[in-house]
């Protein structure tokens, strides 16, 4: 029996640049997604390009998530650090409430959070890690907002979203390869892929549901879901073709589907 289309949406890491530094084209970069991860401060961003960035994200109609990263402006968020469950949850919760208030100030409510780089691998093995990062968006969640939390499916992300009944959005990386065993490889810098390449693997998660191994082969995104968000990463090279690609595929995918976003 041949699968449903997955529902999905295309999201990509913003406002990563610091001070009078830009990292990426976050204008036409917003023009290409649906969801946006802000960053909070701790690898990249500052106030005003937050402030910025989410004002920016309002004006195109994007939903904004948090963005939080261990304390590592140096490696970009991309080296781990040894940290204990309840020294990250307050880690977070200082980067997720500074967001909040330009969130505030635009009249936008907060949608997902998602951490990023090393901290995202971290909590993905680590369940108590993971159950820290997630406890973060039920604390900034209330009656009328509910914050999802974005990970990778079947990972201690989605145990741990499950466990403390946080609305998962199950992700998955058009331009970042996985292993032959399906894991994510994380990069501290990121290199080109072909926009072929980006049909081809975005076209096989959407109507199978499976990854494309770095060995050639096909695996199993996880069982019984319904949605992913596909990443495209502003500091990737031609992140605006591969997200503009992506978008429109997305698009077509869903209306065929009859999804609305």
């Amino acid at each position: 029996m041949v699968a449903p289309r997955l529902k999905a949406t295309v999201n990509c890491d913003m406002g990563e640049g610091y001070s009078l530094y830009t990292i990426a084209d976050d204008e036409a970069l917003m023009r290409t997604i649906h969801l946006a991860n802000i960053a909070c401060g701790f690898h990249a961003s500052d106030f005003s390009i937050m402030d910025k960035t989410v004002l920016l994200a309002q004006q195109n109609g994007v939903k904004v998530g948090a963005h939080p990263s261990l304390p590592d402006r140096q490696g970009f968020g991309r080296r781990e650090m040894t940290i204990e469950p309840d020294e990250l949850a307050a880690c977070l919760i200082y980067q997720v409430g500074a967001l909040s208030g330009f969130l505030k100030r635009h009249r936008l409510q907060l949608h997902h959070i998602k951490p990023h780089g090393a901290v995202y691998g971290q909590t993905a093995r680590s369940l108590p890690l993971a159950l820290a990062a997630v406890e973060v968006a039920k604390i900034f969640s209330d009656s009328s907002n509910e914050v999802a939390f974005i990970g990778l499916a079947g990972t201690m992300h989605q145990v741990a979203a499950e466990q403390r009944g946080v609305r998962f959005i199950p992700e998955w990386f058009a331009d970042l390869d996985y292993t032959p065993e399906g894991k994510l490889l994380i990069t501290k810098k990121h290199t080109p892929v072909s926009l072929d390449i980006v049909r081809g693997r975005v076209d096989r998660i959407l109507t199978r549901h499976e990854i494309t191994t770095v060995d050639g082969k096909h695996m199993s995104l996880g069982n019984n879901l319904t949605e992913v968000s596909i990443c495209c990463h502003s500091d990737t090279p031609g992140a605006v073709e591969v997200a503009t690609l992506v978008k429109t595929l997305v698009d077509e995918s869903n209306t065929i589907a009859g999804y609305s976003i």
